[in-house]
This record gives structure tokens, C-alpha cells and sequence, in this order.
């Protein structure tokens, strides 16, 4: 009976499951992806990929308890570190000992709790290597901005405007500014090296080119271009693309009725994806490249393998328990499962 109980629970869960990230081991052989209840799993993408796998090679080979707070929301790899946030503290793990198959916590940061009885969940982290070493940026759910220094475990900074909570960060100028995109409907792109008010704030719901008054103003993602002439955004506005230097959206990606929780550079094409069961991929013109069926109806993560040429492979995140795998990019070869 506790067997029939627990596997009609499994199945349960597996309904309910969303994935939010995952990110690859810096050997490019592993996937590790984490969800809704504060799981993290980690695949061989070595075994998914070969002749012979099937459904058991496609299933995680290890997985473990990475927050009892609920969803993680972001995950990023150093060399020797995998850290995860979401609900709860940010959280550092060695790779060495997840590959082991014995995963313990490394280290911890809290956030700063601002008010009483809260504890602001982070939805989106980034990292940026400076002579002091590395900074590890993060979107909170309290409106603001934080840097911490990795090595030291010491806040560096916070960067206070936004109105509302924040969805994305990423970094340019190698680090030395931050971008964040957030629920208030805007854009800042803050001086890391000073601090205080944003240097330039966007608001893509107050132009003509890129609001969609009736879908909202919030915008969920935003990227740029390894040569950092260029932000891409999306969210309730059109996903567009900017002129730095202009600060002015200068074409949009037409997706009808489609709202987006995540973009990002590849070579010459842009990656998309939100709420369609597809994965966009488009030229910088803003004209469709190839538009890709996936699992999950809403898509939060896309990521390419770039660490290893024999496992490069494009995986796909979202509201589904499978991981959408594309070996050649155009079409789902194969599915990753997130049971445990």
C-alpha cells in the first residue's frame, strides 16, 4: 500500500512540475536542471546521447534537496561551483560532489531582509569576473539589485529604483554595469563600479513600436550582444531589440499574443521563448528563422551546451516535467524526465 501511495504521488508531482533553469557542468557532459519543489537533478548528457539510450538513460542519475522553501528560479556554473536561488537563501555546491553523487552545501547568502516576516525570493542571477574576482549579481522579489563578492561572501553592492519586483539581470561593459528587467515595466541599466540611481532607464511600454498596452507593461526578460551594441527584451511589450548607444528600440520579433519569459544570443540568431509551446529562433532583423514545437506550454529556459562539441546540444525548460533536447537545433530529438 505505501508503494501504490508513493507512486501515485510521484505521478502527482510529475503534473505539477515546472522547470525554471538548468545550466550545463563546466565539462559539457552534464545537464542539472531544478524545479518547483526545490529539486535539482543532474543527467548524463553522454548517456542520453548515445546509440543505445532509451528511457532510463534519459531519467537523472542523481538528485537531491536543494531548498525546502520551494521553487528555485536560477542556476549558474563556475568552475567549480553550481549555485541555485530561488525561495530561501542562494546556495553554493561543488561540482566535484554532485558528480560524486554527494552533494553538500559549500556555502550560503541571505538576502536582505527588508521588512518584517519577508524573505524576498531571487528570480534570476548572473556572474561577471572583475580583478577582484568573481561578482555574482541578483534579481530580487523586494525590487532592488544586490552583488555579492564569490570569494568572500561579502555584499558589494545594491541597486534600488525599481517599483515593483525584479525578473532578469544580466551584465555589459565586462561587468562594469548591470541590466535588470522588472515586473514595474522597465529597464535600468545601473553603474556597478558607483552605485546609486540607474544610469538609464527603458520603458518599452511607452513607445509605439514595442507596447502592448493590453497584454501589460511588465517586461520578464533582457539580454545583450557579446559586442554590446544591442539589448534585447521581452515580456508583456513586443520582444525588441535596442540601440545602446541610441537607447532607442530599433526593430521588433512580431510574436502575436505571446508574452516572453526568456531571450538570449546565439552566434547570429536570437533565442525566445514564454507562453507558446515553441522555441523562436530569429534572425536580428527581427524576421523568423525557425520556430521549434517543444514539451513545456510555457517556456522559462533555453540553453545552449557550448562547453563540449560532442554533447552541443540546445535544451528546453518550462512548465513540463520533460526537457526538451535539440540536437541540430531545428527539431526535439529526444526528451529529458524530471522524476525522481
Amino acid at each position: 500500500m505505501k508503494e501504490q501511495n508513493s507512486d501515485s504521488l510521484s505521478k502527482r508531482k510529475l503534473l505539477h512540475t515546472t522547470v525554471y533553469s538548468q545550466c550545463f557542468s563546466p565539462c559539457g557532459k552534464y545537464l542539472v536542471a531544478a524545479n518547483n519543489f526545490g529539486d535539482i537533478a543532474v543527467y548524463s548528457l553522454v548517456a542520453a546521447l548515445a546509440p543505445n539510450a532509451d528511457d532510463g538513460t534519459r531519467k537523472p542519475i542523481y538528485s537531491f534537496k536543494a531548498s525546502t522553501e520551494g521553487s528555485i528560479y536560477s542556476l549558474l556554473s563556475t568552475e567549480t561551483l553550481l549555485i541555485s536561488a530561488g525561495n530561501g537563501d542562494i546556495c553554493a555546491w561543488k561540482w566535484s560532489e554532485i558528480l560524486d553523487k554527494a552533494a553538500k552545501l559549500v556555502w550560503s547568502i541571505k538576502v536582505p531582509q527588508l521588512q518584517a516576516y519577508t524573505n524576498p525570493e531571487i528570480n534570476s542571477l548572473a556572474l561577471s569576473k572583475q580583478e577582484t574576482g568573481l561578482q555574482l549579481f541578483a534579481g530580487s522579489g523586494d525590487n532592488n539589485v544586490y552583488t555579492w563578492d564569490i570569494e568572500s561572501g561579502q555584499q558589494t553592492n545594491s541597486f534600488s529604483g525599481h517599483k515593483d519586483y525584479v525578473h532578469c539581470v544580466c551584465t555589459k561593459n565586462s561587468g562594469r554595469e548591470c541590466v535588470s528587467a522588472s515586473e514595474d515595466g522597465t529597464v535600468r541599466i545601473w553603474d556597478c563600479r558607483v552605485g546609486g540611481e540607474a544610469i538609464h532607464v527603458l520603458e518599452p511600454n511607452k513607445h509605439d513600436l514595442t507596447a502592448r498596452l493590453d497584454m501589460g507593461k511588465w517586461v520578464g526578460c533582457v539580454t545583450c550582444d557579446n559586442n554590446e551594441d544591442w539589448l534585447t527584451l521581452g515580456g508583456a511589450p513586443h520582444l525588441s531589440s535596442w540601440h545602446l548607444r541610441s537607447l532607442e528600440p530599433i526593430c521588433i520579433f512580431n510574436s502575436p499574443g505571446v508574452t516572453h519569459n526568456y531571450v538570449s544570443f546565439y552566434e547570429d540568431t536570437i533565442l525566445s521563448g514564454g507562453s507558446e509551446g515553441y522555441v523562436n529562433h530569429w534572425y536580428v532583423n527581427g524576421e523568423v528563422k525557425r520556430k521549434v514545437p517543444c514539451s513545456a506550454a510555457n517556456v522559462f529556459n533555453i540553453n545552449v551546451n557550448t562547453g563540449s562539441e560532442n554533447n552541443k546540444v540546445l535544451c528546453v525548460a518550462g512548465s513540463s516535467p520533460k526537457i526538451d533536447v535539440c540536437t541540430n537545433f531545428g527539431y526535439t530529438a529526444f526528451s529529458l524526465l524530471f522524476a525522481l
